[in-house]
């Protein structure tokens, strides 16, 4: 008998999201688009006024203003774009969010629109008249960095009019990863797979992973055959929308004048592009590493083939896996108690205080995400199965969570934002810590190896693997470059030579995970997923010097600088330079001596 997935309404609310916290109620959300869009028309008073010769002696105050309705603006609306998608994740199925979800896009598309002068405006501006400014103006002195980093892009920011015409695409822009969300989490269905007694299991997106965790193989090989059979009925649909995707890029890019959508998209948060190939070009240095892993598992799990499906299954057995979640909690409280005592009095309130929604239901969005508005607390979505990897991606979001709140209690609302260059440090910490707390108090041999096997796949599927993504994104994005065409074949071929590359001879590269770059949400915001690895190597240096020589104090006011500093200079400051190999190296030497310890 198939279990079912229960729908929203039968999820106890003890379990969901306060998300009336953000705006208390669907009437009042109509309230604030409306003015979130009024403010938004009002910032169109002060176009002209920015590039007017005459008013270059008052530039300061006229820039300041500006900027203040901008953001005064914005902060309303992000609040209504995130309630929307927030109620839209919820349930895909709902067409009413749906429909939310829609006319906020469209309110923010609207606002890009409007706020477009602005940029160019400054930019019109006499670089010594804004020097001088930024020095006589009191009200400007909050938007210093801002304004510094308009200038370093000078050379990309095109003329107004040009400027409005791109915002206006941005909701077409948008649409391959709207149609790929859609196809995804609300169209795409999976064959139900069969446990050893005939009992039919439901197959999500959100049991998955689970079941390829599974001590029994055929389950293990029925969930991914169920998935990647599922994604080959859509291939041509989903070849089409990642290769709008991945066209998209390249044309905005050429657009602004950039050499690659590479460049393109690091330029944004100033990463040099050499970090992205130092990460690639380390990492397949240390590929021996992973094939000995792959070896040692292959022997661990005493098989005469590996298959993909069994790179998850744990490798040591009878190893007790279930972490209920009032467990994972106590548990995360106490591991991150090295942060200090206001980190886990707001981490506390984070977990307790309708921060988080928990579980799985029909339509909820799958994986897990922080997300949120300036003013509000962060919101943090799990579709928890009651396993310890289910405590780290609690463990894992809450560290975004966290950097949120610090950002948003210390930082203006310009600057309440960070990269993801320095969010997955953030998240990843968190995790390091959790797994040094694991190692340290757990005294039965069994389940000590077991959590070195959890470290082992930690560096796997977010060193190795998130690095394999990113070369993947890096092939694609040049080949539209240089005029070619994506196919799903194509595709598929590139995906295999990478899996090859990666997992070594030692592994049956199965026909069914060359179809995998189909499901991963993350390319459709292109070269995101390198962040994960440059976050980990950072967090793996980070959590040692937060053990090792009581940094936490430096670590807090690394969380809550958001964005009012350079991401690559904020993580030098903490102590971690990325512009070089080292970090990344030092991560594989821990990754080396845990295969050590379990050889």
């Amino acid at each position: 008998m198939t279990k079912k997935i229960k729908k929203r309404s039968e999820i106890k609310e003890e379990y969901k999201w306060h998300i009336n916290d953000l705006c208390e109620s669907d009437e009042k959300w109509e309230d604030l688009f409306k003015d979130a869009a009024k403010k938004t028309e009002n910032i169109l008073s002060f176009k002209g006024k920015i590039s007017d010769k005459n008013n270059i002696k008052n530039i300061g105050k006229i820039i300041a203003d500006c900027l203040k309705a901008k953001d005064d603006a914005g902060l309303l609306a992000e609040t209504v774009y995130v309630y929307a998608n927030l109620r839209s994740n919820e349930d895909s199925t709902n067409s009413k969010y749906q429909a939310m979800s829609g006319k906020a896009d469209t309110l923010i598309t609207m606002y890009s629109s409007v706020c477009s002068f602005i940029e160019p405006e400054i930019l019109s501006v006499p670089s010594e008249e804004i020097e001088k400014a930024l020095k006589n103006t009191a009200e400007l002195s909050v938007y210093k960095h801002y304004i510094k980093d308009i200038l370093r892009e000078k050379e990309h920011i095109l003329p107004a009019e040009q400027e409005n015409i791109l915002a206006q695409v941005y909701e077409i822009a948008q649409a391959p990863d709207n149609i790929f969300g859609m196809l995804n989490n609300a169209d795409l269905k999976f064959d139900d797979i069969k446990d050893e007694k005939g009992n039919l299991l439901p197959m999500t997106h959100g049991k998955y992973i689970s079941y390829l965790e599974s001590p029994d193989r055929e389950i293990r090989k029925q969930a991914f055959y169920s998935c990647y059979s599922a994604y080959l009925k859509q291939k041509n649909t989903l070849s089409a929308i990642y290769g709008a995707s991945v066209k998209k890029d390249v044309f905005f890019s050429k657009v602004r004048k950039y050499n690659s959508a590479l460049e393109a998209s690091l330029f944004q948060t100033n990463i040099p592009v050499s970090v992205y190939h130092n990460l690639i070009a380390t990492v397949n240095k240390f590929l021996p590493l992973m094939h000995r892993y792959i070896d040692i598992r292959k022997k661990k799990l005493n098989l005469e083939e590996l298959h993909m499906y069994d790179l998850y299954t744990p490798i040591v057995k009878d190893a007790d896996t279930k972490m209920p979640y009032e467990k994972a909690k106590e548990i995360i409280i106490k591991a991150l108690s090295p942060l200090g005592d206001e980190y886990i009095s707001n981490l506390k309130k984070g977990l307790s205080e309708g921060w988080i929604d928990i579980y799985e239901n029909e339509g909820k969005r799958s994986g897990a995400y922080a997300w949120g508005a300036y003013g509000c607390h962060p919101y943090v979505s799990l579709n928890y199965d009651e396993t310890i990897n289910s405590m780290f991606t609690l463990v894992h979001e809450m560290g975004h969570a966290m950097h949120s709140h610090y950002t948003w209690s210390n930082q203006p609302y310009v600057y309440g934002d960070y990269t993801i260059f320095v969010a997955e440090v953030a998240s990843t910490v968190n995790e390091a810590l959790l797994m040094e707390y694991l190692l340290k108090t757990t005294t039965d041999k069994n389940a000590g190896e077991y959590l070195i096997n959890y470290f082992l796949e930690q560096f796997r599927g977010t060193l190795f693997r998130q690095t394999m993504f990113a070369e993947f994104e890096l092939i694609t994005h040049e080949l539209v470059e240089k005029g070619e065409t994506l196919t799903f074949d194509g595709l598929c071929k590139i995906y295999r030579e990478l899996n090859v590359k990666y997992f070594g001879n030692n592994i049956v590269i199965d026909d069914e995970i060359d179809r995998e770059w189909a499901r991963i949400p993350h390319f459709y915001n292109a070269f995101y997923v390198y962040q994960y690895a440059t976050g980990y190597s950072a967090a793996i240096a980070l959590s040692q010097k937060i053990l090792k020589e009581n940094g936490a104090s430096d670590y807090l006011e690394f969380l809550k600088k958001g964005s009012s500093e350079y991401s690559i200079d904020l993580l030098k400051t903490a102590g971690v330079d990325m512009s070089v190999s080292k970090p990344i190296e030092d991560a594989m030497e821990v990754f080396k001596g845990l295969l050590d310890k379990i050889q």
